[in-house]
């Protein structure tokens, strides 16, 4: 697979972003863009989570029925979530139904509403590399970093679930942390 793809608007993109249109839009909005906020970042952290061993576009087109039944990923209002809630998220088709990923949302949400304000997003950007070089191919992209790795250990240390290293590094990425465009691709750092 090449590295890049030129869309019928004429942008080189990363060649993941392929042809559906909502990916398109997610990789030229989103992906890569400084994303700050306890709340943006707990929903970013809580679906990437949910993304664990599916693919990314299967989230993305699911995702505003999870923005839905957990309330705007608020964790003051998902932390209050019990076993009916979970019962109920079990039956809901739009969602990704697994069990430990939803009791993780809700485990999660209790351990971000318990935080000061601006303390979850202080410390996830707090893993941010100080400095970093976009990938020249997808070659270069890694899957793990010391920096994920250290956020995972951190996250987990303090009772969070399902924020492994590959988790973690898919949230830099998302969420701007890093700059993984590849060289060439319009939104590319120069």
């Amino acid at each position: 697979m090449s590295d890049l793809i030129i869309d019928a608007d004429g942008r080189a993109r990363c060649a993941w972003a392929g042809d559906d249109a909502e990916y398109r839009r997610y990789h030229d909005e989103e992906w890569g863009t400084e994303l700050r906020g306890d709340r943006p970042l707990f929903e970013k952290m809580s679906l990437e989570g949910f993304q664990a061993g599916l693919s990314w576009i299967t989230i993305l087109r699911k995702r505003p029925r999870f923005r839905e039944v957990f309330h705007g990923f608020e964790p003051s209002v998902a932390a209050a979530f019990g076993p009916d809630d979970v019962d109920r998220l079990l039956q809901d088709a739009g969602i990704i139904r697994h069990r430990g990923k939803i009791e993780a949302v809700i485990g999660n949400a209790a351990l971000a509403a318990d935080m000061a304000d601006g303390e979850l997003d202080a410390l996830l950007w707090s893993f941010a590399p100080a400095t970093h070089t976009p990938p020249s191919s997808f070659a270069e992209v890694p899957a793990v970093t010391p920096e994920s790795e250290a956020m995972s250990r951190e996250l987990r240390r303090r009772g969070f679930r399902f924020v492994g290293p590959t988790t973690m590094y898919a949230l830099m990425q998302s969420s701007g942390m890093v700059d993984d465009h590849v060289a060439g691709c319009w939104r590319a750092a120069a």
